[in-house]
């Protein structure tokens, strides 16, 4: 058998350049569509976490009140990158051996009620009104407590 012969029946085929190019160029056009798409949601997934974690930890507050834990209102304080839930009739008068901290994202921006405390037993709110949440693409959520305290969002 000749050596050409059986390099030709042996050759490996490879890909050529303008495959590669193609390949390459919907690779990137994909990628340019997804990344924007997934950045948005995550802003957004950040956002409504933000907004579930407001309202879990106003409920909390509120039962600890209800609940007369240490014989002491609880409340509640949004501030940019955290939501702090306090023992104590304010966020300035606290006992702050009993801070309960969670943070959020910084991005996110927090406008409207800051601070609310929750009276012992009955667990009235000390304010009522709307906390806003604000994130980066200008989405907006609210979380509203009404003067029995019912959190609503």
């Amino acid at each position: 058998m000749n050596v050409y012969n059986l390099l030709k029946k042996c050759r490996v085929r490879g890909f050529t350049l303008p495959e590669m190019l193609l390949s390459v160029t919907l690779l990137t056009i994909i990628g340019g569509m997804v990344i924007p798409s997934y950045h948005t949601f995550i802003v957004r997934n950040d956002l409504d976490i933000a907004t579930m974690t407001l309202a879990q930890n106003l409920r909390r507050a509120q039962a600890l009140s209800q609940s007369s834990d240490g014989d002491m209102t609880w409340g509640v304080r949004l501030g940019v990158g955290s939501i702090l839930v306090f023992k104590g009739s304010s966020y300035v008068s606290r006992d702050v051996d009993f801070d309960e901290n969670t943070q959020i994202p910084k991005s996110i921006v927090p406008t409207g009620l800051s601070e609310v405390a929750f009276s012992k037993v009955i667990g009235t709110p000390s304010a009522t009104g709307t906390f806003t949440l604000t994130s980066q693409a200008n989405e907006k959520r609210n979380v509203t407590i009404n003067e029995k305290g019912m959190v609503d969002y």
